[in-house]
């Protein structure tokens, strides 16, 4: 929801819940006639507890499939304990969280303090800030806490994973206990569980090694319509022309993944 990054960044806690509302029903609105085809995705005032809590659920009653998260939030990381009742409400809600980088928007992000180019802050921020939050939510314990919540982690490729959860891996063996209330599991067990799911560009180059190191169950195809990076309207040609993935794991990325993270039954859509 591009319109609707800033979001977690609005102080002031009415205008916040006002604002995440209003774009909420837009978004319904604008999806709703499609009959089902396009199904969006609920921004709400994470720093403001009960507040934010109260416009997920509208927004599950308004038909929106998920809740947009930020990578870190202010002055806290995505384990702080203050946002535990969120993620509570999330999975009491069936109510699955997409984590977007937003470059533009005040909030802390790698790659600012360095660069001053958009492009080389573009290169930086997308997958440092996704490796910070999933650092966040496994060796903060969020996902021992809260075992039925599931994330994404958006648009920065898939490339970076593998890597990044053999170190992970590779502290949770060696130092895991020094993190208080931290993670009970090896994070691999996290992706098993179905409470990781990445999004992949679908000409990646390393997407056959990441499926040989970490299966095919947790990827799923993002467009990034309309974005510069994106490849519309070609966005599906190299997922569906390929040759180094089978049909099944085409299958999987392409749709069937996206199925199980949004909680979508396989029934036809309306047309």
């Amino acid at each position: 929801p591009s319109l609707g990054l800033c979001a977690p960044t609005l102080e002031d806690p009415e205008f916040a819940a006002g604002f995440a509302r209003l774009y909420n029903q837009w978004i319904a609105d604008y999806c709703s006639p499609a009959g089902g085809r396009l199904r969006g995705v609920a921004v709400t005032p994470i720093e403001h507890g009960q507040s934010a809590i109260d416009v997920m659920a509208e927004a599950k009653d308004l038909g929106l499939v998920a809740t947009l998260v930020p990578p870190a939030l202010k002055t806290r990381n995505l384990d702080h304990p203050d946002l535990d009742r969120f993620y509570a409400a999330a999975v009491d809600l069936d109510m699955p969280l997409g984590i977007h980088g937003a470059p533009g928007i005040h909030l802390p992000k790698i790659g600012v303090d360095r660069f001053t180019n958009y492009i080389q802050v573009h290169c930086i921020s997308f997958p440092f800030d996704q490796m910070t939050a999933m650092t966040a939510l496994v060796s903060g314990g969020v996902f021992d806490r809260h075992p039925g919540l599931r994330v994404a982690f958006l648009e920065a490729g898939v490339g970076w994973v593998p890597f990044f959860i053999d170190r992970l891996h590779e502290h949770f063996e060696k130092r895991g206990d020094w993190i208080e209330r931290g993670w009970q599991r090896d994070p691999q067990e996290y992706v098993r569980a179905g409470n990781i799911f990445v999004t992949c560009e679908p000409e990646e180059p390393i997407l056959p090694g990441v499926i040989d190191v970490l299966g095919d169950d947790f990827i799923m195809f993002a467009s990034d319509y309309p974005h510069w990076d994106g490849e519309w309207p070609e966005s599906t040609k190299h997922l569906r022309t390929r040759p180094d993935i089978t049909e099944e794991t085409r299958a999987k990325i392409g749709g069937r993944n996206a199925q199980r993270f949004y909680g979508f039954n396989a029934r036809p859509l309306s047309r």
